[in-house]
């Protein structure tokens, strides 16, 4: 009996050995899982570009930024372009995608400034025009909206305004976003608007362009990339993974008195050897060894991509969304889940 006792006593301790290694190893394994990294990618497509959505390969961005969309006098929001029809091809495509409308835009017109500011620097017009943006945004199913006003549009109503949407979109489990300057933190953006956007789309480009004619060069260098980056996080206290890195999809083209902008597709088609440069005569633009650098550097200072233009892209085998989607994969940073992703 006392030999079976003991026999039993050191099974019993082997077993309890082997549990606890199962229960260790399942945690370790549990706890590897909970840490995958991910990223977000971010496209903006305009609507002078609809028709190309068919060529865009959506199941390469987690978010998608329909731009844009202004306020009439009355605070109906604008947008031309057959938005549902858009919106239901995309998600075909990509289910899991968040689309949001992108409101205002880095150039508009007068009228269009006046408008904003009517609207959103008098605290009695906001509540009717913030009413209007939820009902676009349930009409159309999106998913929240991305808010681009930018130097002189950033009026005294701004941070209030950005405030109050934040609040009714929340109500509706919808997000807010927004596409700022570079290294420029526009005055009338208090700490309380900065706070309320669910991330920032840094715009890491135009650096010089077509209102700087006598400055040829890189617009979008890494280092500036870099600058911007550490402009909105050290300088700004905005958490990295509230951050988002533009990139272009586009160059300025020096060549001429009159400066112009060149698709990536457009310098592609130039010859396929420019792909992997930044630089072509006067033409200054974002490669793909570039791309892939700043894609490396976003994943481990901030939580994604953004593109500034789909349908800049060239659609073959150099595409600029596919070196995206490519080196996040590499790096076992999760995006989209789709695509090999």
């Amino acid at each position: 009996m006392i030999k079976n006792k003991a026999l039993l006593g050191i099974l019993f301790f082997i077993s309890s050995l082997f549990s606890a290694y199962s229960c260790s190893n399942e945690k370790e394994t549990n706890s590897e899982n909970s840490k995958t990294k991910t990223a977000r990618v971010v496209g903006y497509l305009s609507t002078d570009n609809f028709s190309k959505m068919n060529s865009i390969q959506f199941c390469k961005l987690t978010h998608l930024n329909l731009a844009f969309a202004n306020p009439d006098k009355n605070g109906n929001l604008v947008f031309n372009g057959d938005i549902d029809g858009l919106i239901k091809y995309v998600k075909s495509v990509n289910p899991n995608i968040i689309i949001c409308i992108s409101v205002a835009g880095g150039v508009i017109s007068d009228e269009q400034a006046k408008n904003w500011s009517y609207l959103i620097d008098k605290p009695e017009n906001r509540p009717a025009f913030i009413q209007n943006i939820i009902n676009f945004v349930e009409l159309h199913h999106l998913d929240g909206v991305d808010v681009d006003l930018e130097w002189n549009a950033v009026t005294t109503g701004y941070s209030g305004f950005v405030i109050e949407l934040k609040k009714s979109l929340a109500e509706h489990k919808k997000i807010m976003t927004a596409a700022l300057p570079n290294n420029t933190r526009f005055e009338n953006i208090n700490a309380e608007a900065l706070n309320a956007f669910d991330f920032l789309n840094i715009m890491a480009y135009d650096s010089t362009g077509p209102w700087t004619p006598n400055k040829p060069g890189q617009h979008s260098s890494f280092d500036f990339a870099k600058e911007g980056i550490d402009f909105w996080h050290k300088l700004q206290n905005v958490p990295n993974d509230k951050l988002t890195l533009g990139v272009p999809f586009y160059g300025y083209n020096f060549t001429y008195p009159e400066v112009t902008s060149s698709t990536f597709g457009q310098i592609v088609e130039a010859g396929t050897q420019f792909a992997e440069k930044d630089e072509l005569g006067k033409i200054y633009y974002n490669g793909r060894v570039t791309i892939a650098q700043k894609v490396e550097y976003a994943s481990q200072n901030t939580g994604g991509i953004m593109i500034w233009e789909l349908a800049q892209d060239s659609f073959d085998e150099y595409s600029l969304l596919e070196v995206i989607h490519k080196k996040y994969t590499t790096l076992k940073v999760k995006t989209t889940g789709l695509c090999g992703n």
